[in-house]
């Protein structure tokens, strides 16, 4: 008699040429993704030539129960980790029938931004620094912790080691590996001040890919936490009091950045940034003012400024950067739940188009 995990890990390219697509796209509240499965004949590498697809969208809010139906439209493919072989999670974007983009449909007006010509040829490049939280399901208290109560102050837990410091590794480097087995350019984690809070980092990655990269490697976490029977949070500030909150720092560079004379370059981007501020938090993640309150390794919300290798600024340029005099900064404003999207896509367009 087959055991379950032997039925799980079935290999099908020993006995057919079909392949199973999970298609996966992003529900109602902006954060919940959704995704189902369907067979296809044989493999595909080509978004393009993935059918389009549908869902009751009424189920997801994102649609009135009278007219319910709304489309998937496939935009990018990754190796499935969960069934391996041929397998591919698919990032989809959604549409009326009519073929209008949905409100909750982020990903199409950040693909407007980044097909612009100077947008293009300026090849901006991110790379995004994902916290997270991991909870016991049960008591929704961080893993690790005492339920009901709290564990020892912030420092030992910053890439710590030990039992009694880093807690839920397991599901970390289960997540990493899974999102190189999948093509996510994950360029490394590490675990958080908070115990019980990991990060891992997505990039570099150009233009729209690293919006899609960084949902296909939530998907990826929600699914591990998922077998685990751990949550995973994205809230900016899971845990009130004297802890850190948890953030989605967002490297950014562009073409001329990156060039001889690229410094000024940044700091005319970065004086543009400001001037956008309150623009930019509006959109930058909900309950973000719970985490920008200039303690704990932010600047306050309301204010904004910069400086070097200053974490505690709204951007932060790196020695290295100053002292090459071309290179990247680090916008450390985005909360942890923020819409990469629309992050990357505001900071193209308010660092590159807009002219003010």
């Amino acid at each position: 008699m087959s055991l379950l995990s032997d039925l799980i890990n079935l290999n099908l390219s020993e006995t057919t040429d079909k392949v199973i697509a999970e298609y996966i796209w992003i529900g109602g509240s902006g954060m919940d993704m959704r995704s189902k499965a369907r067979t296809l004949p044989g493999p595909v590498s080509d978004p393009s030539k993935l059918p389009k697809w549908n869902y009751d969208g009424s189920s997801t809010g994102q649609a009135p129960g009278d007219d319910s139906e709304v489309i998937l439209y496939p935009q990018a493919i990754f190796r499935d980790p969960f069934r391996r072989g041929k397998n591919i999670l698919v990032i989809c974007d959604a549409y009326t029938p009519a073929g209008e983009p949905i409100p909750t449909n982020k990903r199409h007006s950040a693909a407007k931004v980044f097909s612009h010509r100077d947008v293009v040829a300026e090849e901006p490049w991110y790379g995004i620094e994902q916290e997270y939280t991991l909870l016991q399901k049960e008591v929704n208290w961080p893993l690790g912790w005492p339920v009901g109560g709290f564990p020892g102050p912030q420092g030992p837990y910053y890439c710590g080691t030990g039992a009694d410091k880093a807690f839920g590794r397991d599901i970390v480097d289960a997540h990493y590996k899974a999102c190189l087995y999948a093509g996510i350019n994950i360029s490394g984690i590490n675990g958080e001040v908070m115990p019980g809070q990991w990060e891992f980092q997505v990039g570099p990655a150009v233009g729209i890919s690293a919006g899609d990269e960084l949902w296909c490697a939530r998907y990826i976490l929600e699914r591990i936490c998922e077998i685990a029977g751990v949550v995973v949070s994205f809230d900016p500030k899971p845990i009130p009091g004297d802890w850190n909150g948890a953030g989605a720092h967002t490297n950014y560079s562009t073409k001329s950045m990156r060039n001889d004379g690229g410094y000024e370059v940044i700091k005319k981007a970065i004086e543009k940034l400001g001037k956008k501020h309150k623009e930019h938090i509006a959109a930058y993640g909900e309950g973000n003012e719970r985490r920008l309150t200039g303690k704990h390794e932010t600047a306050n919300i309301q204010t904004f400024l910069w400086g070097v290798a200053n974490r505690g600024a709204s951007i932060r340029v790196g020695r290295e950067t100053e002292r090459e005099g071309k290179g990247y900064f680090e916008d450390r404003r985005p909360a942890s739940n923020m819409d990469p999207y629309v992050v990357t896509s505001m900071i193209a367009d308010t660092t590159i188009l807009w002219k003010p």
